[in-house]
């Protein structure tokens, strides 16, 4: 690096020493180091021509200057006399100005008197040496005469260095110079241009001055690059060398014009010669010539001075460059090779199992396969720098190094990635031993499993079993792990206490499974052995004994009709081996036991082995069409092959499979590993996560648009690179089947495992993950249908959550409008299928669809639907086990519903009811909680014996006690209900509250379940009566506490009507529908509340808003009651009807009818179709009525 500096200063001190020397020269060339003097200068003097120097020579080549017949002379400045003197002598070589000039003085037509004061002008400051002077003197004849006289006596007055010769005419002129030496005007040949003269010279001058000016501005420019600094990083090195080679083309082409200039005016000097071959330059042309020639090779001088310079500072700026890439490149690479090492370093794990051993060699090649690309780059750059040091570069004190460190990092990776292979082959060998212990220790068990223990019981079936056990034992020298001290001592060097004890775990269960072995062969052996008996005709056979654990009456018996000792001492040895062979039968029977145990377990490990080889595939799987197809698509080399249909379609084609591996990748396949000792607890692993698992439903919605897109591009040529690069034998469409099979997998395994675990700790769960599983599978099949719905202006969401759906025949019976019509339709049933929410029931047209996959599957027109808080049920409808009612308001409308089977009838007819009750306990809950709150927040007026208020304090200790109490309401009341569907049909109309008033007032809801009040006297409700009433499930709160109205309800008709009533009973019958309408309301003193506002009507009315609470003053005609209104302290007169009861002094809180009829409970029900809450309302089913008979 240090002589490489020196090196370029050398080269700049040469340069600059040329560079020098060309200007000095250029001087001297042009005498400027004597006479800085120049033809532009005085250009202008020199156009008066009044001397001039042609070119001419004399006899000994003294050079002529000329002074022509000038009348303004005298005239002449003696500064432009001067200056033109000067530098006509200057132009002349030194050589030919030392001999001295000859001047030639032209005064032919002047007088005497002219020629004497130019002669003594030119004589007294004439810059150069003198030869001789040649004076044309005047040719009139007095003046000539007067020239002659005057000389002679003024001879003193010319005294000068050289003589003064005066010339009568030419001829005596052409004595002293030749002829061709003289310019036209005196009588010669020589061909002078005073303007081309004047213009050659002012071009050679600004030549030579072009030529020094290039010269030092080369110098400059050479200094300037040299003690330019050198960047530090690729991009600002770039930028100087692009600068530097920038402004060195700028000056080549400055010397470039300068030649071409230099050629111009050489031939400009040639031009006579060009025109005629045989015409000879005069001296001074030749001298224009040589001074142009000297400059052109100045100038040549100081290009080739300047390329040598500028050769050496660009291969400087050029190694700069270089090692600035390679420094960058060393830097990259060695952050990347660093974060290899990093990775190599965590890839500690050496396995549990054979195929997490595979994995995990496959896994390292792909490692190795990525890393190699990060190692072949740093191998690439070592070969570089290397190339660098034998261009002998600069900065080989820093190149070297970086090139070992890189080739020492290669090498480590190597080393590392080797080592690395060696322990995962030798961990996959062990694995394949212990692989291939267990898996004869599972054949052993299956083989003792298989013989069947009856068999077993005679001697040629233990014989039988006999040899098949010693001929599997045979097999355990290849099979076995023989010594554990040397498996521990071969495999040392990745044993980790993981495997050291799943080393022991084989090794101890190869032990216990030949210890079963050798108690089985001990069993079968004896079983097998012949047995020699004596034959007594009263000895009982053996087999009886094996048939009964106690002594055979039969021996008895034997023993007492027998008269001999002999006999008596054979029996009883008889009865001994007969007992001991029931012993040993019976430890056969208990090893049976344990072996079944062992077999189950078994079949578990295999389950489970299922379970995770499947899994860690799957992930796989998901994870190469990830990277193979969905990475690819955002691949800027891969986009030309992406045709314009499936641009920007992503999401499309692969919906939230990325989601999914996430999840299995992460979180689903690690917790799996964890239950690989313990499969039958697997089931928790499924329950833990089962809400994670919703994410399949997600996919599936999406599948048949992903379906439609990939019939429209299989053909693409994006998706067969991929497939090609890949390596695969299948399609996309099939690896986008995956996650769709994985999650129908799942329920087969989770079976299987459940099958081999029915008395293990786990099977709970197992049978709840199963269910959950299933539950899961339907949810994803019923929201298929779900997308499958057309024409449904709402959002299928604000129904809450899809609990049934299927396909039913259809009658209508409508009791109101369109009744012909409707009856003549209760014949021809509709093919509808129902979709049951949580807050409606819907009712499509299934209409198939032609087409190819999932465009194959029906759609679903919508028809109408009905408000959960408006239907009620009737399970049973004579004469057909598959049919029920579903009704609507009151049994306006009658849905007459035929299921496929009485099985599917059942699920919908307790699925529907498990809704309505537990919409019914929401109600409750918020109708306790808003009149909890309501007599809280009121104060109780002052008792008096004419006010109807007595017992408030009593009702309220009531409610306060009995305020957490869910069943305590039974009446509720509402204002706004749940996000209502669209119009159940062409039909259906929505009136005013005015208009339907009057038919409102005359309907009557009730809630299903309501029992006779305690004083009536009711039989006991059946036991399958009983099994009738609901479930409480699904939303807690279907209508919610928002929204609610302020109407309250007594709190003693709820106490009284604690049980469920049953199907027969005439409150909900719906032959109640018939009766007559009820009396007006009776007077019952307490508090009330206002359910439907009150204009002011006449003088005495008593305007009153919804919610507002009153107490009762006095009762009057035609049901209007005297209030008076406790929000605003007014009195006045209101319908009775109007009023909800809030606290009264009747136990059972009943309006009393005039009829007659047994009191019945009334509540109010909010229609959710109407805009007005009703009050008092009878004779009608509630719509959340639920009939057990038709």
């Amino acid at each position: 690096m240090r002589f490489w500096l020196r090196n370029e200063e050398m080269a700049l001190e040469e340069m600059v020493q040329r560079l020098n020397a060309v200007s000095k020269r250029a001087d001297e060339i042009m005498h400027q180091d004597i006479v800085p003097l120049c033809a532009a200068d005085i250009k202008d003097q020199l156009k008066k021509r009044f001397a001039y120097l042609s070119g001419g020579r004399g006899q000994d080549g003294c050079p002529v200057i000329t002074f022509p017949d000038y009348p303004t002379f005298s005239d002449i400045p003696d500064k432009e006399f001067q200056n033109v003197m000067t530098y006509l002598t200057s132009i002349p070589s030194s050589q030919d100005t030392g001999i001295g000039f000859i001047l030639v003085i032209d005064r032919r037509q002047d007088k005497w008197t002219s020629v004497k004061a130019s002669v003594l002008r030119i004589a007294a400051s004439f810059p150069a040496n003198l030869q001789l002077v040649l004076v044309l003197r005047p040719t009139g004849f007095f003046q000539r005469t007067l020239s002659d006289i005057a000389f002679k006596f003024n001879r003193d007055d010319f005294k000068m260095k050289v003589p003064i010769i005066m010339l009568s005419s030419v001829p005596e002129l052409h004595g002293y110079i030749d002829k061709s030496q003289l310019t036209e005007d005196l009588g010669g040949t020589l061909d002078y241009c005073h303007s081309r003269w004047l213009c050659h010279r002012t071009a050679i001058e600004s030549f030579a001055l072009m030529v020094k000016q290039t010269a030092q501005m080369l110098q400059s420019f050479g200094t300037e690059l040299a003690e330019t600094e050198l960047p530090n990083d690729v991009q600002s090195t770039s930028l100087v060398l692009s600068a530097h080679t920038e402004k060195k083309d700028k000056m080549k082409e400055d010397m470039k014009l300068a030649l071409q200039e230099g050629h111009t005016i050489l031939e400009s000097i040639r031009e006579p010669l060009a025109k005629n071959p045989e015409y000879s330059l005069n001296q001074d042309q030749l001298d224009n010539q040589t001074t142009v020639q000297r400059l052109l090779a100045q100038l040549n001088e100081t290009e080739a001075a300047f390329d040598e310079f500028w050769a050496k500072h660009q291969q400087k700026l050029e190694q700069c460059l270089q090692l600035r890439h390679f420094e960058q490149n060393f830097r990259e690479v060695k952050v990347a090779l660093d974060l290899v090492s990093q990775k190599m370093t965590t890839l500690a794990d050496v396995g549990n199992s054979l195929a997490h051993v595979e994995h995990l060699l496959k896994d390292l090649a792909n490692f190795e396969e990525k890393s190699n690309v990060s190692v072949e780059k740093a191998r690439a750059l070592c070969l570089e720098g290397s190339q660098l040091i034998e261009n002998k570069h600069y900065a080989v004190d820093s190149i070297h190094p970086k090139c070992n460190e890189l080739q020492h990092l290669c090498d480590h990776f190597a080393a590392e990635i080797g080592k690395r292979r060696n322990l995962l082959n030798k961990s996959l060998e062990l694995h394949g031993l212990l692989e291939t212990s267990m898996k004869w220790c599972d054949e052993g068990i299956y083989l003792l499993a298989s013989q069947p223990v009856d068999k077993c019981q005679s001697q040629d079936g233990a014989e039988a079993a006999l040899q098949e056990i010693e001929k599997f034992l045979e097999t355990g020298a290849e099979n076995k792990i023989q010594e554990l001290n040397k498996i521990y001592k071969e495999y040392e060097s990745i044993l980790n206490q993981d495997l050291t004890e799943h080393v022991q775990k084989v090794f101890q269960k190869q032990e216990s499974m030949e210890e079963m072995f050798h108690r089985r062969q001990v069993s079968l052996k004896k079983l097998a052995a012949k047995q020699t008996r004596p034959v007594q005709p009263v000895a009982p056979r053996p087999e009886a004994f094996t048939k009964s654990p106690c002594p055979s009456p039969g021996i008895r018996r034997g023993s007492e009709n027998s008269s001999s000792s002999e006999g008596n001492a054979l029996r009883r040895g008889n009865y001994r081996r007969a007992k001991s062979e029931m012993s040993e039968n019976q430890q056969v029977r208990s090893g049976s036991t344990g072996d079944e145990e062992e077999s189950l377990a078994i079949l578990r490990r295999h389950v489970m082995n299922e379970l995770l080889d499947t899994e860690r595939v799957y992930v796989e799987e998901l994870l190469c069409v990830l990277e193979g197809y969905a990475a690819e698509m955002d691949n800027p080399l891969m986009m030309h092959l992406i045709s314009t249909s499936l641009q920007n379609k992503k999401d499309v084609l692969f919906g939230n499979m990325e989601e999914i591996y996430h999840f299995h990748n992460r979180i689903f396949l690690r917790e799996l590993e964890n239950y690989i000792d313990c499969p039958e607890l697997v089931g928790r692993c499924f329950l833990e996560r089962m809400e994670e698992f919703q994410i399949y439903e997600k996919y599936c919605q999406n599948k048949p648009r992903s379906e439609s897109l990939w019939r429209q591009c299989s053909d693409c040529p994006f998706f067969q690179e991929c497939q090609k690069k890949l390596d695969h034998k299948l399609s996309l469409d099939s690896y986008l089947l995956k996650p769709v099979q994985r999650i129908t997998k799942y329920q087969l395994l989770l079976k299987e495992m459940l099958k081999y675990s029915k008395n293990c700790e786990g099977a709970e769960d197992l049978q709840e993950a199963l269910s959950s599983i299933l539950g899961i599978l339907k949810a994803v099949n019923d929201s298929m249908h779900l997308i499958a719905i057309t024409g449904y202006d709402g959002n299928l969401n604000d129904l809450g959550k899809l609990l049934m759906q299927g396909s039913f025949s259809v009658w209508t019976d409508h009791k109101k409008g369109h009744s012909k019509v409707k009856d003549l339709a209760r014949f021809k049933p509709m093919q509808r299928h129902l979709f049951l929410h949580e807050k409606a029931v819907l009712f499509c047209k299934k209409r198939e669809e032609n087409g190819e996959g999932y465009e194959k599957a029906p759609s679903y027109s919508y028809k109408q639907s009905l408000n959960m808080t408006a239907v009620g049920i009737t399970e049973n409808v004579k004469g057909d086990n598959k049919k029920f009612e579903i009704w609507y308001n009151a049994r306006e409308e009658v849905y007459i519903v035929q299921a496929p089977t009485p099985e599917i009838k059942a699920a919908w007819v307790n699925e529907i009811r498990k809704v309505l009750t537990s919409q019914l306990q929401a109600c409750r809950e918020a109708s306790q909680h808003r009149a909890l709150e309501q007599s809280q927040s009121l104060p109780l007026p002052a008792s008096s014996n004419t006010s109807p208020s007595r017992g408030n304090t009593k009702a309220v200790k009531k409610l306060e006690e009995r305020k957490t109490d869910p069943l305590s309401l039974e009446g509720y009341g509402s204002s706004a209900s749940l996000p209502k569907p669209p119009e159940k049909g062409k039909d259906d109309t929505v009136t005013s509250s005015t208009s339907e008033s009057s038919a409102l007032s005359r309907k009557r809801f009730t809630l299903q379940g309501f029992a006779s009040l305690k004083g009536q006297k009711a039989s006991p409700t059946s036991p399958d009566k009983k099994a009738k009433r609901h479930e409480v499930k699904s939303d807690p709160t279907p209508f919610g506490l928002r929204g609610w109205s302020k109407t309250s309800h007594s709190l003693e008709a709820s106490e009284d009507n604690d049980g469920w009533s049953s199907a027969e009973e005439p409150v909900n019958s719906s032959d109640a529908e018939e009766d007559g309408g009820a009396g007006p309301r009776k007077l019952v003193p307490g508090k009330y509340t206002v359910v439907v506002d009150q204009e002011k009507g006449g003088l005495e009315a008593l305007p009153a808003k919804s919610g507002d609470v009153v107490e009762v003053m006095n009762e009057g005609d035609e049901g209007l009651w005297y209030v008076r209104n406790l929000t605003t302290s007014k009195e006045g007169w209101v319908p009775a009807s109007s009023l909800s009861t809030l606290i009264g002094k009747s136990r059972s809180a009943q309006c009393l009818s005039s009829s007659g009829k047994s009191p019945r409970p009334q509540f109010t029900h909010l229609d959710p179709l109407a805009s007005q809450p009703k009050a008092n309302l009878r004779g009608k089913k509630n719509c959340n009525q639920v009939d057990s008979d038709s």
